[in-house]
């Protein structure tokens, strides 16, 4: 018979650990702190040493505390990835999630889904649609980001460079440089940061690459804070969008769009995420079979 603690102190000596606080702890395991402080001095008492030193207003581990707290967090995450494969094996058998964001997964992954079902018979494929950064140890099995390819911990391919430019409704006559300063211009709101980076898709960028500065306004027109509104107000002639050509791409093949100009801005890079945690699991290695087809991929560590 294993001598050990009570596994309910552990797993709260390990969250108070984690986070230096009761408070947090009694948070993050939605009880009181009284009975946070409760099972620490159990088990404290089961141990016979002091885990924690107690100020007024913080704690921190002492020399017993800082030896346990790392073989009891290495532990329950081993015991938390084992729950979720048992659940996953049993609850979604033959299920693989694969999140991106509503752009991507409405312009480019849903017309595709087809043929994940011919390349993995008896596989499902979930595609979870969010601007969220979502768990990939615990809410989806992998993820197409759209970013600089820096995601801390996790295991990344690349997949392709977006690149952006202007586009619109051949009824729209836009046809000329010196058109754009007549014609509302369509924007994507991308935030005050990602504005700011050199990569991010905005008109004034592509207005100085094009020697335009001065001749038409970079921040007038029409401005969405959804990627996809952009899309369709372009498509309904309501301007011209500096738009992704990633997502655009059957629009320009259809005639629907044209691109006026040839000059096009590079972009974020679209990658394909997934925890190293989940490199062996069987709904992750459908999802890398099945994108490498799709896109083609290398890995980066």
């Amino acid at each position: 018979m294993r001598r050990l603690p009570p596994l309910g102190a552990m797993r709260v000596f390990e969250a108070a650990a984690r986070r230096l606080s009761f408070k947090d702890a009694a948070d993050e395991l939605h009880v009181t702190p009284t009975a946070v402080s409760h099972q620490i001095k159990l088990l404290e008492e089961h141990l016979a040493v002091r885990l924690f030193e107690r100020g007024t207003r913080q704690v921190s581990l002492t020399a017993a505390g800082h030896q346990l707290f790392p073989v009891l967090r290495d532990g329950l995450d081993s015991f938390e990835r084992a729950v979720e494969r048992v659940r996953r094996t049993e609850g979604q058998a033959q299920t693989a999630t694969l999140s991106s964001t509503v752009a991507f997964m409405a312009k480019v992954l849903a017309p595709r889904v087809g043929s994940f079902s011919t390349q993995h018979p008896g596989w499902a494929l979930r595609l979870d649609a969010s601007h969220r950064v979502v768990d990939l140890d615990t809410e989806a099995d992998a993820a197409i980001r759209y970013g600089n390819g820096r995601y801390a911990d996790m295991v990344v391919e690349p997949l392709f460079q977006d690149r952006f430019a202007p586009v619109c409704t051949p009824a729209l006559g836009a046809v000329a440089l010196r058109d754009l300063g007549a014609v509302p211009l369509i924007h994507f709101e991308w935030g005050q940061a990602p504005r700011d980076e050199s990569l991010a898709p905005v008109w004034r960028t592509w207005l100085q690459q094009a020697g335009l500065v001065g001749d038409a306004p970079p921040d007038a027109g029409l401005s969405f804070t959804e990627e996809m509104h952009a899309v369709q107000a372009t498509v309904a002639g309501q301007g011209v969008g500096l738009l992704s050509l990633t997502l655009v791409a059957d629009e320009l093949r259809s005639g629907v769009l044209v691109q006026p100009f040839a000059l096009a801005v590079d972009s974020y890079r679209y990658d394909l995420v997934y925890s190293p945690r989940a490199a062996d699991r069987p709904a992750t290695q459908m999802l890398r079979s099945w994108v490498h087809s799709q896109f083609g991929t290398r890995a980066v560590h």
